[in-house]
Parts: structure tokens; C-alpha cells; sequence
């Protein structure tokens, strides 16, 4: 008599092994998501230490991020080109950086009128944190 395995044992190994592989897609996607947000906010800390070193060297804020250019080579965003990081000085002694955080429900006061490429800015930054 030959032991094989039946079609009903086959299925729920199948069954198991989907699952698993499912899960662990999942949970994998969850993680490059979180990496590259934690990335962007290195990157935004980095363009704050740029703008600060700016400021006390020059005593205001630059108009644009490509004046950064002796303190810092302004980063691009992570996953794609399309998204970017978006500045604007307020005054002299304050300004906002608007990043767009993938499946981040945040919001900021500047969000409409900060577009980071393809989607509206959700996080925002200024001289003291997080707006």
C-alpha cells in the first residue's frame, strides 16, 4: 500500500502557506512605509539644522531651500520625485517646511497652501518642531 498525501491535507498546507506568504507581504509593506516616513523626518531635521545655521550666519531665514546650497544639498523625497519637500519663509525669524507622510492622517495649518508635489503637505515643520 502507497502513503500519499489526500487532496484535502494538500489544500490546507496550500492554505496555511498563502496565509503566511499573505501576512508577511503585509507587514513587509507596513515596514518600507514606516522607514521611508523616518527617513523624511531626518531629512526635514537635517533642512532645520541648514536653515539654523543660515539664519545665524546671515541673521534671517533664506527665500528659498537652494540658497541651503554651502550648508546643505537639499534631499529629495524617498520613494519617489514626485513628492518634495516644500518651504516657505514667513518672516525673518520664522518659516515652514511641509513634507507629504505616506498613511499619515495629520494635518497642518499650512497644508492647503503648502503642495508637495502630487498631495497637499500633511506634516509641517517650523524653528520649534512640528505644526
Amino acid at each position: 500500500m502507497k502513503k500519499s498525501f489526500t487532496l484535502i491535507e494538500i489544500l490546507v498546507v496550500a492554505t496555511v502557506i498563502g496565509l503566511l506568504a499573505s501576512v508577511l507581504t503585509i507587514s513587509f509593506s507596513q515596514l518600507n512605509v514606516r522607514a521611508r516616513n523616518d527617513r523624511r523626518r531626518v531629512d526635514i531635521e537635517q533642512i532645520r539644522s541648514a536653515l539654523e545655521m543660515h539664519r545665524s550666519n546671515n541673521n534671517t531665514y533664506p527665500q528659498t531651500l537652494p540658497t541651503l546650497t554651502p550648508y546643505l544639498s537639499v534631499p529629495s523625497d524617498p520613494k519617489s520625485p514626485t513628492y518634495n519637500y516644500h518651504y516657505r519663509r514667513i518672516s525673518d525669524t520664522d518659516y515652514v517646511i511641509g513634507a507629504f507622510f505616506e498613511n499619515s492622517s495629520s494635518t497642518c495649518r499650512y497644508s492647503q497652501a503648502l503642495s508637495c508635489g502630487s498631495a497637499n503637505c500633511n506634516i509641517c515643520f517650523g524653528p520649534y518642531g512640528e505644526r
